[in-house]
C-alpha cells in the first residue's frame, strides 16, 4: 500500500508541473532563457546522477552487469531516440525559438504524452524496487519536467492556442503519467522490473546527453558556462545526497 501511495503522489506532482508554463508570462524573455538553461543544466546532472548512482546500481545489484541489463539500457536509448525522431518529440527549451515545427500541435501533445506515460511507468517500477530508488527517480523526472513543460507550453502558444487551452492540453498530456503508473503497478514482476530499471537508465542517459547537454553549448560565455557547470554538479550532488538519506 505504501508503494501505491508513494507512486500516485509522485505522478500527481509530476503532472501538476505542467502548470509551470505560467512562468512564461511572469518572466522577461532574457530572464526566462537564463532560468531555463540553469534548470536544463540541473536536470542533466540529476538525470546522469539518477542513471549512474541509482538506477544502474539497482539493476546490477543481484545478477551483475548481464546481457539483459546491457540490452535494456540500449533499448532505453533507442526508444527515446525513436520518440524524438519519428513522433517529432524534441524539447525546445527556449519557448521563443522557432527552429522546430511548432504548428504540429497534435504531434507535440502525442510525443509529450508518450514521454509522460513512460515517466509514470518508470516511477511506479522504481518504487516497487525500493522507496529510495522511487524518490530519486521522481526527483530526476521533476527536475527534467520543469524546463520541458515551459518549452511545451511555449510551443502550444506559438501554434495559436489560447493560454487557457494551452494549459489544459499540457495538463491532459501530463496526466498520462498516471496511466503509465497504473500499468507499471499492475504488470510489475521481477522480470519486468529487471528490464524497466536499466531501460530507464538508458532513457535518462539519452535525454541528458543528447537532448539537454547540446542546449548548453548554445550559450558558451564564461559567465553562462560557470552557471551551467555549477548547476550540472549540483544536480549530480543532489543524487549523491539521496544515497545517504533514509526514506523509511
Amino acid at each position: 500500500m505504501g508503494v501505491i501511495i508513494y507512486t500516485f503522489l509522485s505522478v500527481i506532482i509530476v503532472s501538476l508541473i505542467s502548470f509551470v508554463g505560467i512562468l512564461f508570462f511572469l518572466l522577461k524573455k532574457q530572464t526566462l532563457k537564463q532560468t531555463l538553461l540553469f534548470l536544463v543544466s540541473l536536470s542533466a546532472g540529476s538525470l546522469f546522477g539518477g542513471a549512474f548512482l541509482h538506477l544502474l546500481p539497482e539493476a546490477i545489484e543481484d545478477s551483475g552487469f548481464t546481457l539483459t541489463v546491457s540490452l535494456s539500457v540500449l533499448s532505453g536509448v533507442l526508444i527515446f531516440f525513436l520518440i524524438e525522431k519519428y513522433v517529432h518529440w524534441h524539447h525546445c527549451h527556449d519557448p521563443h525559438c522557432q527552429s522546430h515545427k511548432h504548428h504540429l500541435v497534435v504531434m507535440n501533445l502525442v510525443g509529450d504524452g508518450v514521454h509522460n506515460f513512460i515517466d509514470g511507468l518508470i516511477i511506479a517500477v522504481s518504487y516497487i524496487a525500493s522507496i529510495p530508488l522511487g524518490i530519486a527517480t521522481t526527483i530526476a523526472v521533476i527536475l527534467h519536467e520543469v524546463p520541458q513543460e515551459i518549452g511545451d507550453f511555449g510551443v502550444l502558444l506559438y501554434s495559436g492556442l489560447k493560454k487557457s487551452k494551452a494549459l489544459l492540453y499540457n495538463l491532459l498530456s501530463a496526466l498520462v503519467a498516471i496511466v503509465g503508473a497504473i500499468i507499471g503497478l499492475i504488470f510489475a514482476s521481477e522480470t519486468f522490473i529487471n528490464i524497466i530499471i536499466p531501460f530507464a537508465a538508458g532513457g535518462f542517459i539519452y535525454i541528458a546527453g543528447s537532448d539537454l547537454i547540446p542546449e548548453l553549448h548554445k550559450e558558451c560565455g564564461p559567465k553562462e558556462s560557470f552557471w551551467h557547470i555549477f548547476a550540472l554538479i549540483l544536480g549530480i550532488s543532489l543524487m549523491v545526497a539521496l544515497k545517504f538519506l533514509p526514506f523509511g
